[in-house]
């Protein structure tokens, strides 16, 4: 058994269900579907997720945007799309519309519980549509809603993670015959009390890796509108390649400095299970894309190169910080208080810097210099903003961490300087700061001398 996901470009219209009907039907073995709500397209600006969050505020979402529309405009457009897309797709509506209209004007919801509810409805509505045309086209293929199964999360409603029970209950009622698929929709499940709940933005990525790891799939494939994942942005180097096989581990290094492909969460599970997850492109249905692996067998020192934009450094200087127990705790404690991320730390004796999204240090940065210089007394604090963080990643380098020289060398070469170096414990990625102004000049540096195919072999 397969377990597919399709994204919200996978399914945003007719023409983007229809090929997700095609590709069910190519493969047998993809049994269980679970699709996502409708992304924006040429007719909708906005993901149909976003005017569902906007009703739920009162049109709050999209002022705290600036984009001027209304509560009103966001449910005339909620209501404008399925109805289109039942006609596109010849299915019958009146059931579904009329269902919809009801669950908007009617919710009697508050806060948290009425936001997850209204999110919940994107995923819900647009399953059922897809359920019936892909009945319509011929497939043996029944609808399965999470509150129906039992796909339990905890109360926290609008960021829910899933409960153990939730595994034996989809045992229980994902017994398919052979010609038998199930649509489901993505990113929402229920409480202990039969309360919609959704898991965070990307949700749908969840469910996917969750079914695969309760059913014991032999591969998850997370269906999107790219290749796969490439071995640097293809927005700055138009020719990248696509990786073809990846470790669950190197994809978390990269994932965590700036490749987006799916929910990282979605693939613990799989790692536990060893199931392969393989990342394909639903309008290019005949390329294998990237196959995510528990372990490979290396034959290349570097699979990708990522770039973190939008980073700040802070610098701590005091004399004999390296002896002073307790500092560098107390430092990260400070940072958990504003609840500031924190990334790498790279020290010495009487030195130590903090990296962080420069966006969370705005309305915060006057105060947390206050309260460092209160409590541990530093003799300076400097903070640099605007950094990228450029990482390379690939589990060839504990073989081979001259590659390390090799990208020092090509930036000196081209007159690049960099503000921070620091190599991951794991010897399989490193990260190199620099001024973002040239950050796209570094990664195309760095990329063509490193992750050309005659540097970058394992001999």
């Amino acid at each position: 058994m397969k377990v597919c996901k399709f994204g919200g470009s996978s399914v945003k219209n007719s023409t983007q269900i229809k090929k997700i009907v095609d590709i069910v039907k190519r493969d047998e073995k993809r049994q269980v579907i679970v699709v996502s709500a409708p992304g924006r397209d040429d007719d909708f600006d906005e993901k149909i997720t976003d005017h569902l969050l906007n009703l739920a505020t009162e049109g709050n979402h999209f002022l705290e945007q600036k984009i001027e529309i209304s509560k009103d405009d966001s449910f005339n457009a909620i209501i404008k799309k399925y109805t289109k897309l039942c006609d596109d797709l010849g299915i019958a509506k009146k059931k579904i519309l009329d269902s919809l209209e009801n669950e908007l004007n009617n919710c009697d919801f508050k806060d948290d519980k009425k936001t997850a509810f209204f999110l919940s409805r994107g995923e819900h509505y647009n399953a059922k549509i897809i359920s019936d045309y892909m009945k319509k086209s011929g497939l043996n293929v029944k609808l399965m809603l999470p509150e129906e199964f039992g796909f339990i999360l905890d109360d926290t409603y609008t960021d829910g993670k899933v409960q153990a029970k939730t595994y034996d209950n989809v045992k229980k009622h994902f017994v398919l015959k052979d010609n038998e698929k199930v649509v489901v929709p993505g990113f929402y499940g229920v409480t202990e009390k039969n309360e919609i709940a959704v898991m965070s933005r990307g949700g749908s990525d969840l469910t996917g890796g969750e079914l695969a790891y309760a059913l014991d799939a032999s591969m998850y494939e997370n269906w999107t509108d790219t290749n796969g994942v490439y071995e640097v942005d293809p927005r700055v180097i138009p020719d990248a390649k696509v990786i073809p096989r990846l470790t669950f581990k190197e994809l978390r290094l990269l994932s965590s400095k700036g490749f987006n492909v799916f929910h990282f969460n979605a693939m613990l599970n799989c790692k536990k299970s060893k199931i392969p997850i393989r990342v394909r492109n639903t309008n290019n249905p005949t390329n294998k894309g990237t196959l995510i692996l528990s372990e490979r067998v290396p034959m290349e020192k570097l699979v990708g190169v990522a770039k973190l934009d939008n980073m700040a450094s802070i610098h701590i200087q005091k004399d004999m910080l390296g002896e002073e127990i307790g500092f560098t705790a107390e430092l990260l404690k400070i940072f958990g208080e504003f609840h500031i991320n924190t990334y790498h730390y790279p020290t010495d004796k009487d030195d130590l810097a903090i990296l962080v999204e420069q966006e969370d240090l705005k309305g915060n940065i006057n105060n947390l210099r206050r309260e460092i210089d209160k409590r541990l007394k530093p003799d300076n604090i400097i903070v640099t903003y605007s950094l990228s963080v450029i990482t390379l990643v690939g589990i060839g380098l504990k073989e081979d961490s001259f590659t390390i020289v090799d990208a020092i060398t090509a930036l000196k070469e081209n007159n690049i300087a960099f503000e921070m170096f620091d190599m991951s414990p794991s010897k399989i990625s490193f990260h190199i700061g620099v001024s973002q102004n040239i950050s796209d000049i570094a990664l195309e540096t760095l990329y063509e001398k490193l992750l050309t195919k005659e540097n970058n072999c394992i001999c």
